[in-house]
């Protein structure tokens, strides 16, 4: 499967009749595999503790406009039923809902969906919320028109199955709507550079694959009528690099977590790299910081 060059959309091969079950992987030859699989669980386990930790919240509300240009992107309607997987403080939730969707909202972080709940009541926004894993949704099949996520799902570690829940739940014909930090932006150089110094758990696919064309079309193509992706541009708008630092070393789980569990001298070599990855990327001048990074805003329509 290849981009087509016309429409910038990704063309999957026909789906396989609904009688006619998947072909099953060719088998590998001459590879010895002996590499334990990773344990998602304790994986996970260290997940939610990283993401509630600080308080996200608070850097999440300022990723807003990308619910919104998500919800747009999907074609969020009035009376569809619209399932946020990952959905953080509920960015794309309130979105969809300010769009009069029947909207559901979850995440594994129960501190999180209480801000969320907080932001829909403040704007009378009714939703429902549910702690839910990504992995495992407590949904039955084809009971969404619409699956959302901004900066969600890629964090899931079975990146397979966090795909397969999310195409599970989805009727035929809806579409998977997703925001994702890609590899080479500010955010992915930002993953490298803090698992160089706290490498991230063994045998886990990066985050930021969810950011790549191929790994989209890997993921969902065997079941897509069509996928769209468009790389985007999100600006992190702070005072200094220093001012970044501050506020995602106190609030942003992943940063936080990092320089907790680094010495003084590591912390001090994060911070300067830190400090010299905002300073290369800032487009505003010596006065303020402003960091475009860039995200792939994918469309994936059902079969």
């Amino acid at each position: 499967m290849v981009p087509d060059s016309k429409n910038g959309c990704l063309s999957p091969p026909a789906a396989p009749k609904p009688d006619q079950p998947l072909e099953p992987d060719p088998p590998l030859m001459n590879t010895v595999i002996d590499k334990p699989a990773p344990d998602f669980t304790a994986i996970k386990q260290r997940q939610q503790a990283t993401w509630a930790s600080g308080d996200y919240a608070t850097i999440g509300t300022t990723l807003q406009i990308v619910g919104e240009t998500l919800a747009e992107a999907a074609d969020v309607r009035a009376g569809q039923a619209v399932l946020d997987v990952a959905a953080g403080n509920g960015n794309a939730s309130l979105a969809a809902a300010r769009r009069h969707a029947i909207v559901t909202s979850t995440d594994y972080v129960e501190a999180l969906l209480d801000k969320g709940r907080a932001r829909a009541a403040a704007e009378a926004l009714p939703m429902q919320f549910r702690v839910a894993d990504a992995e495992a949704l407590p949904f039955g099949d084809a009971s969404f028109d619409t699956v959302l996520s901004t900066f969600g799902v890629m964090f899931t570690p079975d990146h397979r199955r966090a795909a397969n829940e999310m195409l599970r739940v989805l009727r035929p014909g809806g579409r998977i709507a997703l925001a994702n930090w890609t590899p080479a932006g500010f955010i992915g150089r930002l993953f490298k550079l803090v698992g160089a110094h706290v490498p991230p758990p063994a045998g886990v696919q990066p985050p930021s694959l969810w950011g790549s064309e191929p790994h989209i079309v890997e993921l969902f193509g065997a079941r897509a009528a069509q996928i769209r992706c468009e790389r985007r541009i999100f600006n992190f708008r702070y005072r200094s690099a220093a001012h970044w630092i501050e506020v995602f070393r106190d609030l942003y789980g992943p940063v936080h977590k990092a320089f907790a569990a680094l010495d003084a001298a590591g912390a001090s070599a994060m911070e300067r790299e830190l400090t010299a990855l905002l300073e290369e990327s800032n487009v505003a001048g010596p006065h303020a910081l402003v960091v475009p990074s860039e995200y792939l805003e994918v469309v994936v329509t059902r079969h």
